[in-house]
């Protein structure tokens, strides 16, 4: 395999590695887990994360004691188990989100979500959630112009900076066209 081949196979791999690396692993309930000891606030919980699309869940409990199901809207809002959308029973359970919106889970042991073993992992799009920009408000006080000068030009070409994924990428292809070149 010659050197352009090996780096685009490098380049490809690169990326995919930086897309996977994007994913967050969730605990649910963090080091107490699934369960009803202890008083977990599961909503307070859930509100302190960033759910994302390609994040893993992870439910830790004892399977003895405890199960997931994951339900409707309406059955977590009431307890209701009796015919789950799914039901995990391992005692550790990963489950990948694979879209936005609400996915609610909970208990199915009579009591258990009664007593607050029950989440809803809300996943934002973060495109559709963007707040509307304000209009001005009349009581708002117009912000002065400065009176500067600006710069004279230079023949210096711009620098350009890209941050993130791209950034790396590009980096990588400008060196790998400058080594091929030479």
């Amino acid at each position: 395999m010659g050197f352009v081949e090996r780096s685009v196979v490098f380049l490809m791999v690169m990326m995919v590695a930086i897309k996977v690396s994007n994913a967050a692993v969730h605990k649910v309930g963090d080091s107490s887990g699934w369960t009803i000891i202890g008083s977990i606030d599961y909503k307070k919980w859930a509100a302190t994360k960033n759910f994302q699309i390609g994040d893993t869940i992870v439910f830790e409990y004892n399977s003895q004691f405890h199960n997931v199901m994951r339900v409707t809207h309406a059955m977590y809002k009431s307890c209701n188990g009796s015919s789950p959308l799914t039901t995990f029973s391992t005692g550790k359970d990963s489950i990948k989100i694979t879209n936005y919106g609400h996915h609610f889970f909970l208990c199915g042991i009579p009591g258990h979500c009664q007593a607050g073993q029950k989440v809803d992992i809300n996943v934002l799009n973060v495109s559709a959630s963007a707040a509307p920009t304000k209009s001005p408000s009349a009581l708002a006080s117009p912000v002065p112009v400065a009176s500067t000068q600006a710069p004279s030009p230079n023949n210096a070409s711009p620098l350009i900076v890209a941050k993130g994924a791209f950034g790396i990428i590009g980096l990588a292809m400008t060196v790998l066209v400058f080594s091929i070149s030479t």
